[in-house]
C-alpha cells in the first residue's frame, strides 16, 4: 500500500480512501500515532531499568532516567530527518550486532530447553488451555514485531518509494524474523523461562550466564541502542502522521507547522513529548506494551480491510508489490482474533490505557469539527 500511496499519514489516508468515513479515518490515524507513543514510553522505561544497572546511575529513579531519554529523543527528531536516520542506522547496526552476539555465545545451550513446554494452569492441567496460552503469548509478543508499518509515514521523504518501500520492508522483516527466532531460542535455552519472565533486563542476564567474560556495561549499551532504535522510528513517524493529518484538515492546523530553520514539524514533536511524559509517569512496561498491541491490532484490522476494498476497486493505482486477496483477509482474521483474545482474557490496565487514548482521539475529532464549523 505504501508503493500505491506514498503519503505521510498513510494509514489514515488509505482508510479514508477506502471507506470515506471521517471519524473512522481520524481514529485510525490517531490510534497509529498513539501506538507509537505507548511504544516509545515502554522503551523509555526499559532503557531506564537498564541504565540503573550502571553503578553511576543506580541511585537515580527510573522515571527521571526515562524522562531524560525522552528529551534526548525529542531533540534528535527536532534536529531533522537526516540526523534521525543516521542515529537510527547506528542503533540498528549496534542492535543487530548485539543480537547476533547473543545467538553466538548461547548457541551451545541449544537443546537444553523444551521449546514446547507450557506453564501449568491453576487447576494443575498443563495442556488444557494450551491454544489459549499460545494466543495470549502471541498478543503480547506481537509488540516485538511491530514498527515496519512506520515506514509508510515517511514515504514522502523516500526516493522512489514505489520500489524502495516494499523491498526495504520485506528485507527488514525477513532479517528480523531470523534474528528474533534465534534470540528467543537462545534466551530460553540459557535461562529457564520462569526466571527469564521475571528478569528486568533479560538479555543482559542471558549474556551474564552465557558469556561472563563480556563486559556488562557493553551489553547495556547494546540493549539501549536496540530500544532507542525503535523509539526513534516511532517518534519520527508519529510526528509526520500528526503533520499529515493536520495538513489534510483532520487535526488542528498548528500541528502542520514546520520549523523555518530545521524544516521539521516542531509543534507536533512538542505535543508528542508532552503526551509521552504523561505516559511514562502513568504506566508500567507491560501495560504500555500491551496498550501498544491493542491499538495496532485495531489499526491492522481496518487497514487490511481497506486494502481488500481498494484492491477490488476499479481505477485504483497498482503497487509494485501486490499480494493476493487472501493475505489481507488472513490479516483481518488473525489480528481481529488476537484483539478479541487479549480483551477477553487479560487484565484491565492495558485496555484502559488504549481506551483512554481512543477517547482523546474522539475529543480531538470533535474539537476539529467544531472549529471547522465556526470558521466555515
Amino acid at each position: 500500500m505504501g508503493s500505491r500511496y506514498p503519503r505521510a499519514g498513510g494509514a489514515a489516508y488509505m482508510t479514508h480512501h477506502a471507506f470515506g468515513r471521517p471519524l473512522l479515518t481520524h481514529v485510525v490515524g490517531m490510534a497509529t500515532a498513539f501506538s507509537g507513543l505507548t511504544s516509545i514510553a515502554t522503551g523509555a522505561l526499559v532503557i531506564a531499568e537498564n541504565l540503573q544497572r550502571a553503578p553511576i546511575l543506580a541511585e537515580f529513579p527510573a522515571v527521571i532516567l526515562g524522562l531524560g531519554y525522552l528529551l534526548l529523543m525529542a531533540g534528535i527528531v527536532f534536529r531533522g530527518i537526516k540526523e534521525s536516520i543516521w542515529v537510527n542506522m547506528v542503533c540498528t547496526l549496534v542492535e543487530a550486532g548485539g543480537l547476533i552476539l547473543v545467538i553466538a555465545v548461547g548457541a551451545r545451550f541449544w537443546g537444553q530447553a523444551d521449546l514446547l513446554e507450557f506453564a501449568p494452569s491453576s487447576s494443575g492441567a498443563a495442556t488444557v488451555f494450551a491454544p489459549l496460552l499460545v494466543l495470549q503469548g502471541a498478543a503480547l509478543t506481537f509488540f516485538a514485531f511491530v514498527g515496519f508499518e512506520d515506514s509508510l509515514n515517511v514515504a514522502e521523504e523516500v526516493k522512489n518509494p514505489r520500489v524502495t518501500l516494499p523491498l526495504g520492508m520485506i528485507l527488514a522483516m525477513g532479517v528480523t524474523a531470523v534474528l528474533y527466532i534465534g534470540v528467543a531460542i537462545t534466551a530460553v535455552s540459557v535461562i529457564p523461562w520462569q526466571a527469564l519472565g521475571a528478569a528486568k533486563a533479560p538479555l543482559a542476564d542471558v549474556m551474564a550466564k552465557a558469556a561472563p567474560w563480556f563486559p556488562a556495561w557493553a551489553f547495556i549499551v547494546i540493549t539501549i541502542a536496540a530500544v532507542a532504535n525503535s523509539a526513534l522510528v516511532n517518534y519520527v513517524t508519529a510526528s509526520r502522521l500528526l503533520f499529515g493529518m493536520a495538513r489534510d484538515g483532520r487535526l488542528p492546523s498548528p500541528l502542520a507547522r514546520v520549523h523555518p530553520g530545521r524544516r521539521t514539524p516542531h509543534v507536533a514533536i512538542g505535543l508528542l513529548l508532552a503526551i509521552l511524559i504523561v505516559l511514562v509517569l502513568s504506566g508500567g512496561v507491560t501495560q504500555l506494551a500491551e496498550a501498544t498491541v491493542l491499538l495496532l491490532l485495531t489499526v491492522f484490522v481496518v487497514v487490511n480491510a481497506a486494502y481488500l476494498i481498494l484492491k477490488g476497486r476499479k481505477g485504483e493505482p497498482r503497487g509494485a508489490f501486490e499480494p493476493p486477496a487472501i493475505v489481507p483477509l488472513l490479516g483481518v482474521l488473525s489480528c481481529g482474533g488476537l484483539l478479541v483474545v487479549r480483551l477477553t482474557t487479560g487484565n484491565w490496565q492495558a485496555p484502559a490505557i488504549a481506551g483512554g487514548m481512543i477517547v482523546l482521539a474522539l475529543v480531538l475529532y470533535l474539537f476539529t469539527r467544531v472549529r471547522a464549523a465556526k470558521t466555515a
